[in-house]
């Protein structure tokens, strides 16, 4: 994700400071993973040097200044393309997950009884997020959504790979 885009569309609806902009970044965008104020203000550093934002105001107040900011028109044009480009399909071509089944058939350990670790830890996530997904908000169901069907995508090759342990055992270690 791109924090600087997505910082600079929740400026779109109108002039914030960094605390609203972490805050409201933290509500839609980061459940998981909320930002650090580091990485706002540093962000916003960046935005202003490039002319995306400009600052709207400066506040004084009981502790450091506070500065708000406002998006620019460069700043809309920027976020109107960063939405308009698709993103780039992510095909894990080289997974860390088939790394580790390659070296453990390489150095004679038990690369089955890590698939069945790893379909374990899959399944268990999958029900920490479908708890999440049913007492979720819309956003929380999509999110969720998202991540279910790549758990899913990740149980079939892991089943693939389980039926092909075999034929790759020998492939490999040739």
């Amino acid at each position: 994700m791109s924090i600087g885009h997505t910082l600079l569309g929740l400026l779109e609806s109108g002039p914030r400071h960094g605390y609203d902009l972490k805050r409201a970044f933290d509500e839609k965008f980061g459940h998981d993973r909320p930002l650090h104020y580091g990485q706002v203000y540093s962000t916003m550093s960046r935005l202003l040097k490039n002319g995306l934002v400009e600052v709207d105001g400066i506040e004084a107040g009981g502790g450091p200044e506070r500065k708000r900011y406002a998006i620019t028109e460069a700043g809309v044009t920027d976020v109107a393309r960063w939405l308009a480009t698709p993103e780039k399909p992510e095909p894990y071509l080289q997974s860390t997950l088939y790394t580790k089944v390659v070296l453990a058939l390489l150095t004679g350990r038990g690369a089955a009884e890590l698939l069945d670790t790893q379909r374990s830890e899959h399944l268990r996530m999958m029900r920490v997020l479908t708890e999440r997904k049913r007492r979720g908000d819309l956003a929380d169901k999509l999110v969720c959504d998202h991540a279910l069907f790549h758990l899913e995508a990740d149980l079939r090759w892991l089943e693939l790979a389980a039926a092909r342990l075999d034929a790759l055992a020998r492939e490999v270690t040739a």
